[in-house]
């Protein structure tokens, strides 16, 4: 494992995102659980409540590879998120934004952005067509779109992951 210091993306039993942010900073690792509050309403209240931004996620940061084995051993990680079989490590200017934007908004909503449509124009962002435009044929899942990429007059359409569009 070719390892990069940082945070990742730990992914969680349902519900259990406090719980193992929690267990994982008793075991001394940094941790991030950026949560939203929403209002819950029972039968007879209405309450404010925290809730996780993202569901059954929890940033952590780690230092050494041995962090990564040791935080899989917390009760409730399931594993950590992996984008083409590689760890997704996201960036502190990312986390800092997380940070920025929940304390700017009282009120948030998560949209996912793989939320693609068809005729929709991106970018792809690796592999031997990046940085080409391209446009969206064809949805057969989250993971798989098939997209029309446009040169010399002709157009090649190709199958690719949707984690490769921006």
């Amino acid at each position: 494992m070719n390892f990069i210091q940082g945070w990742y993306v730990v992914y969680t039993k349902s519900r259990y995102e406090k719980k193992i942010a929690q267990n994982l900073t008793e075991q001394n690792f940094k941790v991030y659980l950026p949560l939203r509050t929403t209002m819950s309403q029972w039968s007879d209240r209405k309450k404010k409540v925290e809730k996780p931004l993202f569901s059954s996620y929890v940033f952590v940061y780690l230092e050494t590879p041995k962090d990564y084995l040791k935080a899989l051993t917390i009760e409730g990680v399931v594993l950590f998120i992996k984008f083409g079989g590689r760890l997704v490590r996201v960036l502190d200017e990312e986390i800092n934004r997380i940070k920025i934007f929940l304390n700017q908004f009282s009120e948030v909503e998560l949209k996912n952005s793989l939320d693609l449509q068809v005729g929709e124009k991106k970018k792809i962002s690796s592999g031997p067509f990046e940085n080409y435009e391209c446009e969206i044929v064809k949805i057969d899942n989250k993971r798989k779109i098939c997209v029309r990429i446009d040169s010399l007059q002709q157009s090649l359409l190709a199958e690719i992951h949707s984690y490769h569009l921006i």
